[in-house]
């Protein structure tokens, strides 16, 4: 059974939303887009190649399937490590309203969403089935105890408003932290794994 991993670009605050340019997702008036532009350097490059190495499938929001479909189809240099699997790996994209996606090797996931994934990580025998961006998606996911591995990769910069990937009333989970590094730009990329629900205590005033 294959791992669902989660890698997404956050801010120091939690936003998400648009990392990579102005008019990739305005929602709600956000008018940062593009604010992980500036952080991007051969670090974090290097680590996104190795993500992409792991690949075996992929599983998209229609939103970032949208986003990947109008640019990467257009890459076709067989030596570019991200377009040679983005264009030649099996992609699911959650929609209910696409019905003929145009990239090869897309498949639509309509209904029964955690359902679904669950099968999918059955059937994806080699490489890890793998989530890019896609919050709505990925916070469905979380709720559903569905994603094994989350890459954070949290650039300095403080945002104040924007789409967060934990959301107020979320599920209360731990996590184990499993790497960590830091790109030149000061980029920290950490990786966590879920390991059940949150914990709480008390300081004992005695000890």
């Amino acid at each position: 059974m294959a791992k669902l991993t989660l890698t997404t670009f956050v801010s120091l605050d939690g936003v998400m939303q648009a990392p990579g340019g102005p008019d990739e997702d305005t929602t709600g008036g956000f008018g940062y887009g593009g604010w992980m532009v500036p952080f991007a350097d051969d670090d974090m490059g290097g680590f996104v190649n190795e993500v992409f190495d792991r690949s075996g499938a992929y599983l998209l929001g229609r939103r970032t399937y949208d986003i990947f479909s109008s640019y990467w189809p257009r890459v076709t240099d067989p030596e570019d490590p991200i377009a040679s699997r983005l264009n030649a790996l099996p992609k699911h994209v959650v929609s209910t309203t696409l019905k003929d996606p145009e990239w090869e090797n897309t498949t639509v996931v309509p209904g029964d969403v955690p359902a679904e994934v669950a099968r999918l990580k059955e059937r994806t025998e080699e490489g890890e089935l793998q989530i890019h961006g896609s919050g709505t998606l990925a916070q469905s996911l979380m709720a559903h105890d569905l994603i094994d591995e989350i890459n954070l990769l949290v650039h300095p910069v403080y945002l104040g408003s924007g789409r967060r990937l934990f959301p107020d009333g979320g599920q209360p989970t731990a996590f184990e932290l499993t790497d960590t590094r830091i790109t030149g730009s000061g980029i920290a990329i950490h990786t966590y794994r879920p390991t059940g629900r949150a914990r709480f205590g008390t300081f004992d005033p005695g000890v």
